[in-house]
């Protein structure tokens, strides 16, 4: 076997995890119009498909205002806008069915696909689509009356849960029907919060024109929370439109909303499949946690610490000693795994501390998340009434001064301390107050 091949055969096992966290899950996905134009659609239909045969519950909610905007030039109309909102007359209302049914066909097809030779081989997946929105009249705002153009007012969850049990993938058009059977144009954002939020999805996935959201630098931001996206300004419209869609539904209970590239290939197998994805997550609670370590994460610890202890940098730990001292470490961990740790061991009779493996994850590095740990277990021991930390170092003397840590004399250390000194290892001692 070739080195490439065996480099896929152990990408594959590394999805174990996440096949296994993502089988029958719920996630909904919302494919603006554009994603449907786009050369790699086909891909993204491809990878959906995967997504199915592995468990996952998938509802797609699609748009079409580039559609919609086609065949109203075709048609010499003009569409008027009201707070970015289209004005749905009677004339345009027609065109809008003709986009959202049309492309709903184009979806359906590709679904139904089965060629032999083909990603879609054997794939047989079943497409409902129905009057699941039930919408309302957007009516008059600021003077300006918006016609058939609605608001989503119920979903019905159960219907779409119905058709999900029976192992089908739900379509959503950007339509909505009233009980007195009017049709409303619907936003594409108003359907997929909604529904995301009522059906209790686990993920709301979102389609965008670049690989996520980014910063004022234009690089891309891998983790948002809450708070962050009020602080952040929107580099433009769409990304506005997508940050405070994925605020809204994280708001109504959605626990996390991904945005990824529609225009690049693999990006939402990337983003499900491996450590770090592909594009930006917006959680409604912390994404990498801070909490104290128990018995359980005794086997992170060890794999954090070992390469370290390896190279003389960090002094042994047997496993047995590790799960006697488990309640002196705190660790920040991803999605479950362990990508940081440090312990804090008190001397009460000296009113210091010391800090002990202060270890991150290689991939993880340049985040300064050891500084985060670092200063929650200063927190700590301010808490405890201790005045003072210290650490004992060999190779790292660098960061701890830059961390505001003085180096010191060992005498300085406490007598029990000084008792366990290993004089070959012939550690530095710095002391920082608290």
């Amino acid at each position: 076997m070739t080195t490439s091949g065996r480099a896929h055969i152990r990408w594959f096992r590394n999805t174990a995890p996440y096949i296994n966290l993502h089988r029958g899950k719920t996630f909904v996905l919302m494919l603006g119009g554009e994603v449907a134009q786009h050369e790699n659609f086909p891909n993204i239909i491809h990878d959906i498909a995967l997504l199915k045969s592995l468990g996952v519950k998938l509802v797609l909610i699609h748009g079409s205002r580039p559609q919609i905007a086609e065949r109203l030039a075709t048609a010499g109309l003009e569409t008027s806008f009201h707070r970015d909102i289209r004005i749905t007359d009677t004339d345009t209302l027609e065109h809008v069915k003709d986009a959202a049914g049309s492309l709903r066909a184009q979806i359906e097809a590709l679904l139904s696909m089965g060629l032999p030779n083909s990603p879609m081989q054997g794939s047989h997946m079943r497409v409902c689509s129905g009057n699941f929105v039930t919408a309302r009249p957007i009516g008059v705002v600021d003077g300006i009356d918006f016609q058939h153009t609605g608001k989503v007012r119920r979903i019905d969850a159960e219907g779409i849960h119905r058709q999900l049990r029976d192992d089908a993938i739900v379509l959503l058009s950007p339509l909505g029907y009233s009980p007195t059977g009017e049709i409303f144009n619907l936003g594409l954002e108003d359907i997929a919060v909604n529904c995301a939020a009522a059906i209790c999805a686990d993920k709301l996935i979102l389609f965008s024109g670049e690989a996520g959201i980014t910063d004022s630098k234009g690089e891309l931001i891998r983790q948002l929370s809450l708070s962050d996206i009020e602080a952040l300004p929107a580099a433009d419209a769409e990304q506005g439109t997508l940050l405070h869609t994925a605020r809204e539904a994280c708001v109504q209970g959605v626990p996390r909303c991904q945005v990824i590239s529609y225009r690049d290939d693999c990006a939402l197998l990337e983003e499900l499949f491996t450590h770090d994805g592909s594009g930006t997550l917006v959680a409604n609670v912390d994404y990498e946690n801070s909490r104290q370590a128990d018995i359980d994460d005794v086997g992170g610890i060890l794999e954090l610490i070992e390469p370290l202890e390896q190279q003389g940098i960090l002094r042994k730990r047997s496993r047995e000693l590790l799960e006697n001292e488990i309640d002196r470490f705190r660790l920040l961990e991803r999605d479950g795994r362990t990508i940081a740790c440090a312990a804090l061991y008190p001397f009460p009779e000296d009113n210091c501390g010391e800090l002990a493996c202060i270890v991150t994850h290689p991939d993880y590095r340049g985040g300064k998340r050891a500084q985060r740990l670092l200063a929650e277990l200063e927190q700590e021991a301010r808490s405890m009434g201790l005045t003072r930390v210290f650490v004992l170092s060999t190779q790292t003397a660098h960061w701890f001064l830059e961390q505001g840590f003085t180096e010191s004399e060992r005498n300085e250390l406490p007598g029990e301390r000084q008792a366990l000194y290993n004089l070959q290892r012939n550690s530095k001692v710095f002391f920082k107050p608290v």
